[in-house]
């Protein structure tokens, strides 16, 4: 597995038979190991040779995205085939265009009977409820009709009931129930108040037959007098989409049309049944097929956009392709070319060459699903350049290590640990579900969430923090010598007493042979006795985050080394790396050696201060002696502001002033030697070109012409004012070289101070993480367990504990774990990008995307 470095990769020329193409790239397809090249960008999509056939695959798609909107309206489970079908051979797909057509149309066709069955079925429902309700409407009709004509016929005696319904004239139908209010108000303004109208709600949910919405109605019947209101008032009814159905205004006849639309609608509801049963068949039918087609469709339009990259020669009738393949992957391609002249049965075999190539490979590296995650955290900042060193597989270990330093703490890291081992067990089941954008970006990286809880455990043993409590496995080292008379006169005094750890631990037995805590920190300092314990795990946490932070930056130089020995870059090993390790090394590295010194050694009294020690280096650079010493040169007893000794004076101000003088001289050597070296280069191959018989040859490596399978490259060649003139030949220009190495010498010596103070952020989490566990302790879980107004009260005390271990739990999960864990996550991925990968990872290549059957698939699958 290439995961140091990208594969090697070589362009090819691909040669395939008319007859042969398409059986040849199904199988590329299917290995899915070549990336091709488009060899027509100049052509409109729309003007290429198989756009035809693109065509009528989007016409495929489209009608079974109909076909499986039908299925989801019917509520039918889709079923995935166990395997995946190959590609159909291209007659095949005249077969699949007249199957989808006759299903579509067929589907069509189901649907409009349905629909048109549904508003029948409507309708009737509607005209029941007419015929039901419209008989109170008649009697109040006969009191209406005495006030419409009283005056009018001196004639006439009051009408009432059925008789008097006999001569007004009437309207009945159904109109949705929020346009009723508006209705009648207009209706009472246009007919000047001569109609009287009666409605009613239907208490029947009813189906609207085209959207399938459920839909509120109400049965109304108007009464007038004439013909012109009877216009007007059809008018209105049609303003407001009403129904107007007929209705009888003899109580038989509408029993009678009553009977004989209830033997309709009940023959309606067999045809409907009828009707859903066959559509449910035809469904079926298609889901147990759908998958497969839609496959088979994807497939067929992935092969002709990639036919339509290739170029088609007229004379040979064959279309040329070229491609971007690994060198490891060619006996499998030619494996495949084979397989699908056999296939297609063209009795010409098509060729594959391999070809020299003008621009950078693509970068490929072969991941697994553990490296996978770390590999996309690398490649968010940028792709790795052309087989240039792969930070992603030293993040497997430094990514989870920066993280669990400013994690540190065993029961955090258990629950994240826990979670992300779920996550794994349960892979298989959870990648068949959409798990939603923010869930699936975790569980994306479960594996790499799974190392930062383990690394966070064991920091939290280091740091010896469960939940803001310490372990005490071993029992403490601290042995306080002091007798009760001791105890009295420092308690009289009001002094404080500080312990030397020299002199005060000891291992069970004052008089054993001494030894420190075996495991991580003393458990004495998380006691709260001890009131200086965050000054000492401050000191402690802040020299761990210099010392941790200039080995990983030092690391990253030190990979840069492999970038310039595997390209042959000499040159960059001797005017950059050599110059980048001496000046860290002799600023910050001597700093580390400092902190190293003072711990191991023990160094408590007249202890100096590194930070002051580390600026006096240039402040104090002509002082004979970089501390405070006495007029014999021995150094001075602690003053208070830090400037004492390290070490013997007189040794540690020679070792400084050569540190300092080295820092200097790498300033001009990293600015110069470079640049300088490539201008000596230029004019030494102008020189030879111009005596040279050959001069096209001048320039050309040794690596040019021996292998045309791999693809080389020369730093020394390529690089900023190395530019291609018409013919191809790199120019030179000085100005853009020594500008260039300007900005980078600037951009290192200014990173390395900054860069180091940068990785002060593993201090400041770790302390904040650890402060924010201990507060949530005190102030929720550890108040109600102390408090003494509960005692006695054993099953208030039970639920009040219950309660606060909920809250406790709570606010641990949400701030400490997500909170904090984002933070800590975000501050890693910055020391990574920035201070890590600046010192040797270019980022400016382009991944290998191979034309790849199953890749195309899970990217459809994931739309």
């Amino acid at each position: 597995m290439s995961i140091f470095r990208s594969e090697e990769m070589t362009l090819s020329q691909i040669f395939l038979q008319s007859e042969a193409a398409y059986a040849i790239v199904s199988e590329l397809g299917e290995l899915g190991a070549v990336q091709f090249r488009d060899l027509n960008p100049d052509v409109n999509a729309f003007q290429r040779k198989f756009v035809n056939e693109v065509r009528r695959c989007d016409e495929m798609e489209r009608t079974l995205r109909f076909l499986n909107k039908e299925i989801e309206k019917a509520e039918l489970c889709v079923q995935d085939p166990h395997t995946r079908p190959d590609a159909p051979h291209p007659q095949e797909m005249i077969d699949l265009e007249n199957k989808f057509e006759q299903l579509e149309s067929e589907m069509k066709e189901i649907n409009a009977n349905q629909e048109r069955l549904n508003r029948n079925f409507l309708e009737l429902m509607e005209l029941k409820q007419i015929l039901n309700k419209t008989s109170t409407f008649f009697e109040e009709a006969g009191a209406h009709q005495a006030e419409l004509t009283e005056g009018l016929h001196d004639k006439s005696a009051l009408l009432g009931g059925e008789e008097s319904s006999r001569h007004l004239n009437f309207v009945a139908g159904v109109i949705l129930r929020e346009r009723v209010p508006g209705f009648e108000r207009l209706l009472w303004r246009a007919c000047r108040g001569n109609v009287f109208l009666r409605y009613t709600e239907i208490e029947e949910e009813m189906e609207d037959p085209v959207t399938g919405d459920i839909v509120h109605k109400c049965v109304f019947i108007i009464f007038f007098q004439g013909d012109q209101l009877r216009s007007r008032v059809k008018k209105i009814c049609e303003g407001y989409r009403a129904t107007l159905y007929p209705c009888p205004d003899s109580p038989a006849e509408r029993r009678e049309m009553a009977i004989g639309v209830a033997t309709r609608i009940e023959d309606l509801k067999t045809v409907l049944g009828q009707t859903q049963d066959h559509r449910c068949r035809v469904l079926q039918t298609v889901a147990k097929s759908l998958r497969s087609w839609e496959i088979k469709v994807k497939k067929i339009k992935a092969i002709y956009h990639a036919l339509n990259l290739c170029d088609f020669d007229s004379t040979t009738k064959c279309l040329i392709g070229e491609c971007w393949c690994p060198v490891s992957d060619l006996e499998s391609i030619r494996s495949a070319i084979r397989r699908g002249t056999e296939r297609s049965g063209s009795s010409v075999p098509s060729v594959l060459n391999s070809i020299a190539a003008e621009e950078n490979p693509p970068t490929f590296f072969r991941n697994n699903k553990f490296t996978k995650g770390f590999q996309n955290i690398v490649e968010a900042y940028g792709v790795a350049n052309y087989q240039e060193a792969n930070p992603a597989l030293f993040t497997i270990i430094t990514f989870p290590f920066l993280f669990a330093i400013m994690f540190g703490d065993c029961g955090h890291g258990l629950i994240m640990a826990l979670f992300a081992f779920t996550l794994i067990l349960k892979e298989k089941s959870l990648m068949k579900k959409d798990l939603g954008e923010m869930f699936s970006t975790i569980f994306a990286g479960r594996y790499v969430v799974f190392l930062m809880g383990l690394f966070s455990m064991y920091t939290g043993l280091i740091y010896n923090d469960c939940f803001s409590k310490a372990f005490d496995i071993f029992g403490s080292r601290w042995y306080i010598g002091l007798t009760a008379q001791d105890y009295q006169s420092l308690e009289k005094a009001d002094k404080e007493f500080q312990m030397n750890p020299i002199e005060n631990w000891y291992n069970g037995n004052i008089n054993s042979t001494r030894s420190p805590y075996p495991f991580g920190i003393d458990p004495i300092w998380q006691e709260t006795l001890s009131e200086n314990s965050i000054t000492f795990t401050n000191s402690f946490k802040m020299k761990m985050s210099i010392i941790i932070g200039v080995i990983h930056m030092t690391f990253g130089i030190t990979l840069s080394l492999s970038n310039h020995l595997f390209f042959k870059s000499y040159i960059s090993i001797i005017g950059e790396f050599i110059p980048q390790v001496l000046f860290l090394m002799s600023l910050f590295g001597y700093l580390c050696a400092a902190i190293i010194y003072k711990w191991t050694l023990g160094v408590t009294q007249n202890a100096p201060s590194l930070l002051i020690t580390l600026i006096n280096m240039f402040l104090q650079f002509t002082s004979p002696y970089p501390c405070k010493v006495d007029s014999h040169g021995h150094p001075l007893k602690d003053q208070g502001d830090g400037q004492n000794c390290l070490f013997d004076p007189a040794a540690q101000g020679y070792l400084q002033k050569l540190l300092v003088v080295m820092a200097v001289v790498c300033i001009p050597w990293m600015l110069l030697t470079k640049p300088l070296y490539l201008r000596h280069k230029h004019k030494k191959a102008q020189s030879y070109s111009i005596n040279s018989p050959y001069p096209d040859t001048v320039g050309l490596t040794e690596s040019e012409g021996e292998d045309d399978e791999v693809v080389h490259h020369d730093d020394d060649n390529d690089g900023p004012g190395s530019k291609k003139d018409h013919k191809g030949n790199r120019g030179f220009q000085f100005s853009e070289i020594f500008v260039h190495q300007a900005i980078h010498t600037i951009e290192f010596c200014l990173g390395c101070i900054s860069h180091t103070a940068s990785y002060l952020r593993l201090w400041a989490l770790s302390l904040a993480h650890a402060e924010l566990s201990n507060v949530l302790w005190n102030m929720v879980l550890h108040t109600v367990l102390q408090t003494s107004m509960l005692d006695g009260m054993g099953f208030v005390r039970a639920i009040a504990i219950f309660l606060a271990f909920g809250f406790w739990a709570l606010l641990t999960i949400a701030i400490l774990l997500i909170m904090e864990g984002l933070s800590a996550f975000l501050h890693t991925l910055r020391l990574h990008w920035v201070e890590f990968q600046s010192k040797f990872y270019g980022g400016d290549g382009y991944k290998f995307s191979p034309f790849s059957f199953a890749t195309i698939l899970e990217g459809e699958d994931e739309t």
